[in-house]
Order: structure tokens, then C-alpha cells, then sequence
């Protein structure tokens, strides 16, 4: 993000001294981006924020994937991974993800989760997490976050943070896990980085931490220091590997901060749909993007209003993306008669035309106004299967266009 914030204490030059009010100095930490030539932020930390008194290995959640063979459209029942019976119950948003997609530019993995996250920061790259339902405070070295159903919680690359699920609901969470940053669409900002008029949202609707969390330490476990999971870059399937880093001070110890580097989020809420008079090309749906791949979103609009118009997509041939639809709201009219609900992913890859199932083309003529929200996924690469694909897959999708008349 190129829009300035500032938090809590410090110093009115940067990389000068910056003392508490018993004269004790304060630990100054740049956290910057593409070699410290972008957006970056300075943190205040009451303790040397490098300091490690122990490090393990740390075995990630299943990472292998297959190839998407023989070349299928499917359909993933994400809701059927964490069963019926008290879903989320024992598991966490870190270490409970189960992946569902990827290749070697980003993985989509979802989750159900009670329990209250280990400490994590991803050293591989940008997280963008989408909550389906429940809710949560995401601590973070910056401060906290509120997130609730509809949001999109984004979180820069080697952010130390932790997911405290809130309420009576299992927090259900879709999360997309770049090899690269996630930003506003190039083509929404401006070239000093000020999201433009043209873009369906605004500054406004970004929503940064409150403030330092000033954790001094819990007397239960600072004697063993503080566990924190740190993904990063190694030889394990997708190129990653997992360690737990042991910090003898709790990491959120920032007495402030400012910059333009920092965790956000945005509710799927305040997107101002585009909309025509004959139906509108996939991207003016798009929110985010990252190296080789767009994040979108579908929302409850009204529909195209040329007299002669067909709502629902035409049928179309991304050819160079595979596009993966996630549908967390309303009903899909495009989809209807297809077995897609609440939680269901659809893949559609480079190379398999799509577009609605039997029916729905000529059912759309005369609508005014869907009531529908999916977030979509478009990858410039083919994606391959995570075992939470491999065990979603319902094995009929692709024969769903198939009229039965």
C-alpha cells in the first residue's frame, strides 16, 4: 500500500534516537519490500527484535499437489473437509489449513478453526485471507484487526501475527497465499499510488490496526520464550518449508510505527460493482493482484439493463488462466442446476470453454438484479490439486453442461 499511516510513538526524524521516559532506548526495525526500494514501514520495539533463543523444524500441513489430469472443470465441496460435528473444534487458522489449489506462484487452501493460533509469519510471501463466517481478532506485531464475515484480512509478507477466532461460529476462512505481494489493481491507482475515481473503492474503506498491542509478556510461558511459526522458502513439495523460532520477548512489543507497509482489511461490502448495459468482462470485478494471478469479487448488483440483454455470462475460453470460482453468498445464477452451494469452489481451466449450465442463459433473460457473492482466482499458470482438492471433488461437475432433454 502506498497510503501513509501512523500508530502510537515515535520520533519526529526517523533513524535518530528514540528513548521511553526512563531514557532507555527503543529498537528501531525497517520492514521494507523489493530490497528496501518500495513501500516499507518503521517499527519501535522495546527489545532487540532479532533476538532467537531457540529454533526446531516446523512440518507444514500436507503441501504436495497433483496436476489437474485428465483436464477437467470440477467442483469442491469445501464445507465437507471439516465435517458436521462440531466443525473447527481442536483447529487453528495456521496450522489447520487444508490446501485445495496451487502452483508455484499461489496456494488456496480453507479452514474451520475454534482454537486460538500459534504466533506465524509467512516468509514465502503477501497472505490474503477471506472470511467466509465468524469472526476473529488477527493480532499483529502493527496491532489488531477486526475481521468478520465478508471481510478480506491482507497481511505483508513476514508479518508476525496470530488468529483469535470470537463468538459462539467456527471461523470458516479462505485463505490465498502469494509467492509474491497482493496490492489494488495497478489500473485502480494512481501514479503516486492514490486509488483513482475509477476505482470501485476507495481509502475509506481500508481499514488499518488500531494501534500497538504493547504486550510486555505472559508470566505462564515467557520463561520458555515465545513460539512463533514462520513459513519460508525450502525443499519440501511447493518449495517451502516450516520453522518455529524461539524469541525470548514477545514480539508484539511495538510502542509505534508508520509507513506504508502494514495489514488491512477490506470488506467485500464496500465494492461498488461496474455494471453496463450488456454484461460486463471479468475484470471489472477485480479487487487485488499478484504476480501471475488476479483476486476478484462478484457482488449483489443490478444487472445489465440493454433491452435485449442476457445477464448471465456468455460462454467464454480464458485461455491463459485457470479461473477458480468460491461462492460464500446468495445464489449463483450462472450455476443453477449444477449441485454448487454455499462453500463450493468451481475450477475452470485454460483450455475448457465455460459459461452457465443448461438453463440458466435462457432463465436469466428479463432479471434485473443478482443477489450473488463469490470470490474468484484467476492464475496465469495451471493449478494442481492439494489433497483438500483431491478429497472436495464431487466427480460430476464437468458432465453438468450435458442438457438431459
Amino acid at each position: 500500500m502506498a497510503y501513509y499511516q501512523q500508530r502510537g510513538d515515535i520520533p519526529p526524524k526517523r533513524h535518530t534516537q528514540h528513548s521511553d521516559a526512563d531514557g532507555r532506548l527503543y529498537y528501531e526495525e525497517l520492514m521494507g519490500e523489493e530490497g528496501f526500494s518500495a513501500d516499507s514501514a518503521l517499527l519501535y520495539h522495546r527489545n532487540i527484535p532479532s533476538a532467537l533463543s531457540a529454533a526446531r523444524t516446523w512440518e507444514l500441513p500436507d503441501q504436495a499437489t497433483a496436476p489437474n489430469d485428465p483436464l477437467l472443470p470440477r467442483h469442491l465441496k469445501l464445507h465437507d473437509l471439516f465435517g458436521a460435528d462440531d466443525p473447527g473444534s481442536g483447529v487453528d487458522v495456521v496450522t489447520g489449513r487444508r490446501l485445495v489449489l496451487g502452483n508455484d506462484d499461489v496456494r488456496i487452501s480453507y479452514v474451520v478453526a475454534r482454537d486460538a493460533s500459534p504466533l506465524y509469519r509467512n516468509a514465502v510471501g503477501d497472505e490474503c485471507v477471506y472470511i467466509e463466517s465468524g469472526a476473529a481478532q488477527v493480532e499483529t506485531v502493527f496491532g489488531a484487526l477486526a475481521a468478520g464475515a465478508g471481510d478480506y484480512v491482507v497481511l505483508p509478507r513476514a508479518t508476525t501475527h496470530r488468529w483469535l477466532p470470537e463468538g459462539d461460529a467456527p471461523l470458516r476462512a479462505y485463505c490465498i497465499e502469494a509467492n509474491s505481494h497482493i496490492t489494488p489493481a495497478k489500473r485502480y491507482l494512481s501514479k503516486f499510488g492514490q486509488l483513482l475515481e475509477s476505482s470501485p473503492y476507495c481509502e475509506r474503506d481500508l481499514h488499518g490496526p488500531l494501534g500497538p498491542l504493547l504486550v510486555d509478556g505472559d508470566p505462564v510461558d515467557a520463561a520458555d520464550g515465545y513460539d512463533i511459526f514462520v513459513k519460508h522458502r525450502g525443499t519440501g513439495p511447493g518449495g517451502l518449508a516450516g520453522s518455529v523460532h524461539v524469541s525470548p520477548h514477545h514480539p508484539f512489543d511495538v510502542v509505534g510505527w508508520d509507513g506504508c507497509l502494514y495489514p488491512y482489511t477490506f470488506n467485500v461490502a464496500d465494492f461498488e460493482p461496474i455494471t453496463g448495459r450488456v454484461h460486463q468482462p471479468p475484470p471489472v470485478h477485480q479487487v487485488f493482484e499478484g504476480s501471475n494471478f488476479v483476486i476478484c469479487n462478484f457482488v449483489p448488483r443490478k444487472v445489465d439493463y440493454h433491452p435485449l440483454s442476457i445477464p448471465v455470462p456468455y460462454y467464454h475460453s480464458n485461455v491463459d488462466s485457470d479461473e477458480v470460482m468460491f461462492y460464500c453468498g446468495g445464489n449463483y445464477e450462472a450455476r443453477k442446476g449444477s449441485g454448487i452451494g454455499q462453500g463450493s469452489i468451481s475450477l475452470h481451466p485454460g483450455g475448457h470453454s465455460h459459461g452457465p449450465q443448461p438453463g440458466a442463459y435462457e432463465r436469466s433473460i428479463g432479471v434485473h438484479y443478482f443477489d450473488e457473492l463469490a470470490v474468484m482466482v484467476d492464475t496465469f499458470r495451471p493449478l494442481r490439486l492439494g489433497e483438500g482438492g483431491t478429497a472436495s471433488d464431487d466427480g460430476a461437475y464437468a458432465w453438468s453442461w450435458v442438457r438431459n432433454s
